[in-house]
């Protein structure tokens, strides 16, 4: 089987323990573009399919609205953790690996490591969400402080379905597509580059952002993310401050929703520059963060 550079590589291939993690998994072309093109598609239409019963449900006149009832949140939420599961067969199929190694590799998925970032993750999110309170509070569209029956609901969907959704987000771009872009090429270092380039960018795209500022935030959003699994051969941080981040933002922005449901604006104009540069900081200094502990950790 010839690879897009020319190289022959086998239809699926163990994981190379001595490669990166992110470069460790290698599959043949034709099944890293189905990864690659298959699990945006695949959220899309779970997401929209879910949306539509939620919207139903609610009793909305457009199902497909884009602000998000407690119902219309689980359906986000649970379609992104559904399509990571798919990540998770996708990828050990196609590359007849253990799917525990999509997560990290060749040590074991570590717990204790996850806890410990998102504990930093958490202080430093929740810094970051106290300085764009006071140098910029209408830039993330809060209305007031309210608490009603809806407040309420969105918390309870938020903890219990938010990080299966922020981890579905990290397995399905840093831990399924990033490698299956990675396979087109057999050198370390520009198929860790193609990775990183194809998740960053599909990342973006499947949050449809009509912001340029917005989209280019989410792009550098994934860097560092993808970046964190390089560091730490794992997903373990990547996923603690993905849930660290959307846990805090989102509480926050129910309980400033006047009671109301949680809006959605992504359109054009929606990035605040002052906003989103305290949110970029905030990513440089989680990242900081993990290789400052990585490194401490190798030396003892």
């Amino acid at each position: 089987m010839k690879s897009l550079t020319g190289t022959t590589t086998p239809e699926a291939a163990a994981p190379d323990d001595t490669r990166p993690f992110g470069t460790h998994i290698r599959m043949a072309w034709w099944k890293s573009l189905i990864v690659i093109a298959g699990l945006p598609v695949a959220l899309l239409l779970l997401q929209l399919a879910l949306y539509l019963v939620a919207g139903l449900v609610d009793g909305a006149e457009d199902p497909l609205e884009s602000n998000l009832t407690p119902l219309k949140l689980l359906a986000a939420n649970l379609s992104t953790a559904l399509t990571a599961l798919l990540a998770l067969v996708l990828v050990s199929s196609f590359a007849k690996v253990p799917w525990r190694r999509v997560l990290s590799s060749p040590r074991g998925f570590d717990r204790r490591r996850l806890a410990t970032y998102f504990a930093g993750s958490a202080l430093l999110v929740g810094a970051g969400t106290a300085v764009v309170a006071v140098v910029t509070p209408d830039a993330p569209g809060w209305v007031g402080f309210g608490v009603s029956g809806t407040t309420v609901a969105l918390l309870v969907v938020v903890l219990l379905t938010t990080p299966l959704q922020s981890a579905g987000e990290e397995i399905m771009f840093r831990g399924a597509v990033l490698p299956a872009a990675g396979s087109w090429f057999r050198a370390v270092r520009p198929a860790f580059i193609a990775g990183l380039v194809v998740s960053s960018l599909s990342f973006a795209a499947v949050h449809a952002a009509g912001d340029p500022a917005l989209s280019a935030y989410y792009v550098f959003l994934s860097l560092c993310t993808a970046l964190m699994g390089l560091l730490t051969r794992g997903l373990e941080a990547a996923i603690a401050f993905h849930v660290a981040n959307n846990m805090v933002t989102t509480t926050v922005n129910v309980l400033m929703a006047d009671g109301g449901v949680l809006v959605v604006d992504r359109s054009e104009g929606a990035g605040d520059g002052s906003s989103l540069l305290v949110l970029v900081v905030v990513n440089v200094a989680v990242l900081a963060f993990v290789g400052f502990r990585e490194r401490a950790n190798r030396a003892r």
